[in-house]
């Protein structure tokens, strides 16, 4: 992988050009994308051409090539929406994230494979990890391009479990910020009280970095080692449901960051947030059968089977069901905050376990769906395996507080890395 915080450095001391890093990108694109499929778009011709700027080295993000999940609109790049419905729609627009990154001296190469309406349909990228294994959902193609080091940075959206799966699958680094952290403007909508946009690199430094240079936002933490975190180590009412490997990576990670100093304690979570679990899924269907009104009723015959059935169910949640859903999550949010107020984090899975055999589906984000309704930070760590696959251990901050969610990240990052030599 390509780590963006090295590359950026190496820029800002004239050891590397922006031209440079577009070629090592080129050169990794042109080595596996035939046999990943992780772009939708892509334009490295243009690429180059914007690398000549010269005052791309001295912005934030040193001109770093940048990848975008297909649901972000771009002026430069068709936006299908990994839909037919938008076969070569053409935005007049940048998205604000999009905009924003460009401003921050970003190189935008190219478009990402989604799936259709980033809903759990699969698409068509595999995993570059093992080609036979889906590489997650529904932002697979950022999380293969970084793991496939395609490009340092692409950006990824969660509605239920959307950057930390995949990023778990694909063995990198997912950072799915506090809600609405990242704009949404110009950005797909399918679900408005969860979508989330979040980034992928190749360690926590990274994202923190870029994040930091988009934003322009206190995010850096490469800056000084990170104080020891308290941790609550929650299994969650589905741990049952997680594969002996990974009930051990993350109990093993668990031990790792409590012997290098941090503070572990077992921790369960209070009913309310099991009855949130549950009320997540009524929040996302009602809202996606409204954020795709327009394709339901205009064009239903071109939605998926899967999708399409999805939706039908859906039409059925009434609004009364709908707003009790909601006023569950607005209890378990205050919940939430007080079970956590003698911890920084928490650490929990990522998955139920490695990427699933096969492409006909892109695994359960049965892992990520409470934090993500939570509104709350979270961080995939990559470092464990079951068998030739990454396992991703799962790091869950307080609501607005994802400098503090990315020190204990780091922390616990390199205690692994240290422990386990990765």
């Amino acid at each position: 992988m390509l780590s963006a915080l090295d590359l950026a450095r190496r820029i800002e001391a004239g050891e590397l050009t922006p031209r440079a890093v577009v070629a090592l990108c080129a050169q990794a694109i042109a080595a596996r994308e035939k046999e990943i499929g992780a772009f939708a778009a892509l334009d490295l011709d243009a690429a180059r051409r914007a690398a000549e700027e010269p005052r791309l080295a001295s912005m934030p993000l040193r001109g770093l090539p940048v990848a975008f999940k297909d649901i972000f609109d771009t002026a430069d790049f068709p936006t299908q929406y990994g839909s037919p419905i938008y076969t070569g729609y053409r935005p007049r627009a940048d998205a604000t994230a999009v905009a924003l990154t460009r401003r921050a001296g970003g190189n935008i190469i190219g478009k990402t494979v989604t799936t259709e309406f980033a809903s759990l349909v699969p698409s068509s990228t595999r995993n570059p990890r093992n080609a036979a294994h889906t590489p997650g959902g529904s932002s697979s193609g950022s999380a293969a391009a970084v793991a496939a080091a395609m490009v340092p940075i692409a950006f990824g959206t969660q509605t239920a479990g959307s950057v930390i799966r995949p990023a778990a699958f694909c063995g990198v680094t997912g950072f799915k910020p506090s809600y609405r952290l990242i704009p949404m403007v110009g950005v797909k909508d399918v679900a408005w009280h969860l979508d989330t946009a979040g980034l992928f690199g190749a360690g926590v430094a990274d994202v923190a970095f870029a994040a930091a240079a988009i934003l322009d936002r206190d995010l850096r933490v490469d800056g000084a080692s990170p104080s020891a975190p308290r941790i609550a180590l929650v299994r969650t009412h589905l741990w049952g449901q997680a594969s002996a490997a990974m009930q051990n990576a993350v109990e093993s990670a668990a031990r790792i960051a409590h012997a290098a100093g941090a503070r572990v304690s077992d921790v369960s979570l209070p009913a309310l947030l099991e009855d949130a679990y549950a009320a997540q899924f009524i929040i996302q269907d009602y809202e996606t059968f409204r954020a795709c009104a327009f394709e339901y009723d205009r064009h239903r015959d071109r939605i998926g089977k899967q999708l399409r059935e999805q939706l039908d169910r859906a039409a059925a949640i009434s609004a009364d069901a709908y707003d009790a859903a909601r006023r569950s999550s607005s209890r378990a949010r205050k919940a939430l905050a007080d079970t956590m107020a003698e911890h920084d984090v928490i650490l929990t899975p990522s998955a139920p376990g490695a990427a699933p055999r096969g492409l006909g589906g892109t695994g359960d984000p049965m892992f990520n769906r409470l934090w993500t309704l939570m509104g709350a930070p979270c961080i995939n760590l990559p470092g464990f395996y079951e068998g030739d696959l990454p396992l991703g251990i799962q790091i869950v901050g307080r609501f607005g507080r994802d400098r503090a969610a990315l020190e204990a990240a780091l922390f616990v990052e390199r205690a692994i890395m240290h422990k386990l030599g990765n």
